[in-house]
């Protein structure tokens, strides 16, 4: 452990203990090289766990053992125990003990797999609350049977850390996107840097029907897939320098959303990925879609950090979400029945505008008076966070049946208006509630809707009132695209997640 880590382990020591250190304290415990081993563990430039024992005599006592919450499950903590208590024994250390909390199950059964023993009980020995703690003690760490324990800890320490792969920043990763009516495919460089982005719409094949027909979805992305894939290889072996396309196998991973969507457009992709993977050996990695709509943010402003919350609307999607830490979501609310994307293709299918219907309302809303009309606020003040549009639709079409029927012109821009400023009322109440009631600083609006310039500015305004920063992608990144896909690709693949060559489309996968 380097001064240079101290800030990222004092963060994971307050997201994970009840009574945290203090950073003071880790400064202190890193001057005192003599008494101390402290170790961390990185993959790329992520600090994902550190652990610390002090040597007195021929006793270790290890004082902290912490691994950051998006990167457990994986044996990091067992690699890490392993690396101190063999810069322990090389010290001339002899027995290691420690304490631990009574309810802390897990930590008892690592420690137990190096060979600690519960010898004892401290009474209401931590404070908050005065839980008892469990004493551990060892055997001698040089007797044959702790030897081959210690072996055993460190053979699987090695397979862990071999497992987390780390990586310089440069690794390649192929998205694969085909949850819908969009065929896409890019390539990632480092997780950030887009190196080939192509998309092929299936707009014009749906329009006439004012919406998308899951049948022609499918058949459309068997035509476009092979072409679309080998577009974005030869983009992304002339931004690099290549001489012809980018070769698979110069590729760190292959990323392809298998959920949520339509099931049939979601296999497409899923079973092409699973054989680019299957042929060339490259590893293969699932992401959910809405998980790649948040990391559309990320890609277009490096600065968003978790704790967070994100409002995800889209033609399939509406809902608010928590995401405390990388990689771990907590839905707060969705819509009970219609997405938004969904209620303004309904609407502008009525009303003969054509489809795609967010893209023609927000336009001529821009001319129109948002207090024409004055539409419901469906479960504006419900208490909870869930959406339901059906309700606003149903009026919306009535009124446009009532004004028909009596023979009135419909004034298109101030029907779209009121209409878009229903939903935006809404969205922006529950979305400031949402950010004030989990604490965060930063929100995120994600999703094809997000493209809404209402919606945007709306937002913006009311969250800068609460002092949340908004970030929002460009337009380009809001629909459906590949380059989001593989953006979360690079961070499923980094913490060592990969998908089966036996994995299927899951249509109504859940984020969390």
């Amino acid at each position: 452990m380097r001064n240079s880590d101290i800030d990222a382990v004092h963060a994971i020591e307050t997201a994970v203990f009840p009574s945290p250190w203090s950073r003071a304290m880790f400064m202190e415990e890193s001057a005192r090289e003599n008494d101390r081993v402290w170790i961390v563990a990185e993959a790329g430039n992520e600090l994902l766990g550190y652990a610390g024992i002090m040597l007195v005599g021929e006793d270790a006592h290890i004082m902290n053992l912490a691994v950051r919450r998006d990167a457990r499950g994986r044996g990091l903590g067992s690699a890490l125990l392993s690396a101190v208590i063999d810069g322990a024994v090389c010290r001339g250390a002899v027995h290691v003990t420690l304490e631990v909390r009574e309810s802390n199950v897990a930590a008892i059964g690592l420690y137990e797999s190096a060979g600690l023993h519960d010898v004892g009980m401290r009474p209401g020995y931590y404070s908050g609350g005065g839980e008892n703690a469990v004493i551990m003690w060892s055997d001698d760490m040089n007797a044959p049977g702790m030897q081959a324990r210690r072996g055993q800890l460190a053979a699987r320490a090695e397979s862990v850390l071999a497992d987390f792969e780390l990586h310089d920043g440069s690794e390649l990763v192929l998205g694969i996107e085909s949850s819908c009516d969009e065929t896409a495919a890019s390539v990632m460089r480092g997780g950030n840097e887009l190196v080939s982005s192509v998309v092929a719409s299936q707009i014009v094949f749906h329009s006439r029907f004012g919406g998308v027909v899951p049948e022609i979805a499918s058949r459309k992305h068997t035509e476009a897939i092979v072409g679309v894939i080998d577009e974005a290889l030869a983009r992304a072996g002339e931004s690099l320098g290549l001489d012809g396309p980018l070769p698979i196998g110069d590729l760190s991973a292959i990323a392809v959303t298998h959920g949520p969507g339509l099931v049939g457009a979601l296999v497409v992709g899923l079973a092409y990925a699973k054989g680019l993977s299957l042929a060339t050996g490259v590893p293969l990695v699932g992401v959910n879609h809405l998980e790649g709509h948040i990391f559309a943010n990320m890609l277009a402003d490096p600065t968003v950090e978790p704790p967070l919350v994100a409002l995800l609307v889209s033609g399939g999607h509406t809902s608010l979400v928590h995401m405390p830490a990388w990689g771990e979501y907590h839905t707060l609310g969705e819509t009970l029945d219609d997405a938004t994307g969904e209620a303004f293709d309904k609407v502008a299918k009525v009303l003969g505008l054509g489809y795609p219907g967010g893209p023609i309302l927000s336009t001529y809303a821009a001319d129109g008076d948002p207090a024409a009309i004055d539409f419901p606020r469906a479960m504006m003040r419900s208490g909870d966070y869930a959406f339901s549009l059906s309700g606003l639709k149903t009026a919306v079409i009535n009124h446009i049946r009532h004004e028909r029927e009596a023979g009135r012109e419909i004034d298109i821009p101030d029907l779209a208006a009121s209409f878009q400023q229903a939903v935006i009322d809404v969205q922006v109440s529950k979305s400031v509630r949402a950010a004030e009631e989990c604490g965060v600083k930063m929100f995120c609006l994600a999703g094809g809707v997000a493209a809404n310039a209402a919606l945007r500015e709306a937002l913006r305004e009311a969250l800068e009132a609460i002092g949340v920063r908004m970030s929002v992608p460009p337009f380009a990144l809001c629909t459906d695209n590949a380059a989001m896909i593989a953006a979360a690709g690079t961070y499923r693949f980094r913490r060592g997640e990969r998908l089966g060559l036996d994995a299927e489309a899951v249509p109504g996968l859940r984020l969390g």
